[in-house]
């Protein structure tokens, strides 16, 4: 497994960008495994990653062009975001990044977990 890390600190990166670099960690992989050709994608992206899939997959797709992923299938999972809301002092679940505590209401928020970008799974052949 993968995993690019978004850090809540730093200016979000665009999604050409992240298909950018997506394709070198693919074709770098591909090439480490001795494939001519990679058939499929999985990437798994936290609600709270600021990451637009839409926009990732039309990247995606150009970046491949050419490259030994032009045509892969990408499947984009979304996984849910795990906050510490400091209203009541919990750690919850939230499914979209403007939700507010499910618990008790309050949007004071820290990101715990959901804000990666992860490729979990790559087909080759």
């Amino acid at each position: 497994m993968i995993q690019l890390r978004l850090s809540p600190g730093l200016p979000a990166m665009h999604e050409v960008s992240l298909a950018m670099a997506l394709m070198d960690l693919v074709c770098a992989q591909a090439t480490a495994a001795g494939a001519s050709r990679v058939t499929r994608l999985v990437l798994e992206i936290g609600v709270l990653s600021h990451v637009d899939a839409h926009a990732l997959r039309f990247a995606f797709d150009s970046a491949a062009s050419g490259s030994p992923a032009d045509g892969a299938v990408l499947e984009i999972r979304q996984i849910v975001g795990t906050t510490y809301c400091l209203d009541c002092e919990a750690s919850v679940t939230i499914i979209t990044r403007d939700a507010p505590c499910p618990r008790c209401g309050g949007v004071k928020l820290l990101a715990q977990g959901g804000d990666e970008m992860r490729l979990k799974e790559m087909e080759v052949v």
